[in-house]
């Protein structure tokens, strides 16, 4: 393994049209796969096609039984109170889990989807009170799969920190921080670090401008790679670390920006 530290698991999102270079890369690093293709509602919806991509990938001979997978987030809100509404969003949900399940994989991704400028008390408090009772179902139903929920377009750490904390007796429950959708949230980085630190066990890393969320490569943009590296390295349990790029080349960019600066997990 290339410098990547032994407690932890460097992860990267695989693509079909360039699968050889991902397995001959996860080989290399010994890191595992995040599937980012089964979050499309077209492909959810045509079932042949699906199991044509999950067939691929299995096919591709890697253990698969740390991957993850990003699960559906498309207008996805389980704490709906229209039941039609919340209807389609389970539907995708389990459809999410049960690819996941088939797949053999670890953990699959979810976004917290609230409405962020809603600023009512009851609605905050309705989306922990649902949101708990319904992972905490979820789980139960799918033993062999981890939760990880990333925070999505929240500005501030809070409501996610506190479903976190709730959770916290659910060892199949955990944070996984972006950290770039944080760097643009609006609101300093430090406290996305620091109060969702102790429920974190996946992190998505990639770059940007501090506005947009531009899945640039690792040292692209304006993120603050130094604080990033001694707060990975403070943890007792080391987190995963996904890096969250959209193209191949930009994969190599990032890894080799991470060795040269010798980022943590390298």
């Amino acid at each position: 393994m290339k410098g990547v530290q032994e407690m932890s698991k460097l992860y990267c999102i695989p693509g079909l049209k360039q699968l050889e270079k991902y397995v001959a890369f996860s080989e290399e690093y010994q890191a595992g796969f995040e599937y980012n293709d089964f979050f499309m509602p077209a492909l959810l919806d045509d079932d042949f096609a699906k199991n044509k991509i999950i067939q691929k990938y299995l096919s591709a001979g890697r253990d698969c039984s740390e991957d993850t997978l990003h699960g559906a987030f498309f207008d996805v809100c389980v704490n709906s109170a229209d039941s039609r509404i919340f209807e389609v969003s389970d539907l995708r949900v389990r459809q999410s889990m049960d690819i996941a399940g088939k797949m053999g994989l670890r953990a699959v991704v979810f976004h917290t989807n609230y409405i962020v400028n809603f600023r009512l008390q009851s609605y905050l408090d309705t989306w922990l009170d649902r949101n708990e009772e319904y992972w905490r179902q979820i789980l139960m139903e799918y033993p062999d799969l981890k939760v990880f929920m990333e925070n999505m377009f929240d500005d501030t750490p809070e409501l996610l920190r506190k479903l976190a904390k709730r959770m916290e007796d659910e060892k199949r429950f955990a944070v996984c921080l972006d950290t770039a959708h944080a760097l643009i949230s609006g609101n300093p980085l430090g406290p996305w670090l620091e109060e969702l630190k102790p429920y974190i066990e996946h992190v998505h890393i990639n770059d940007n401008d501090g506005r947009e969320d531009m899945h640039l490569p690792v040292g692209s943009g304006i993120f603050p790679w130094k604080e990033y590296d001694g707060w990975s390295r403070s943890f007792e349990e080391k987190p995963s670390i996904l890096i969250e790029v959209r193209k191949f080349e930009d994969l190599q960019k990032s890894v080799q920006y991470m060795q040269d600066k010798k980022l943590y997990p390298f």
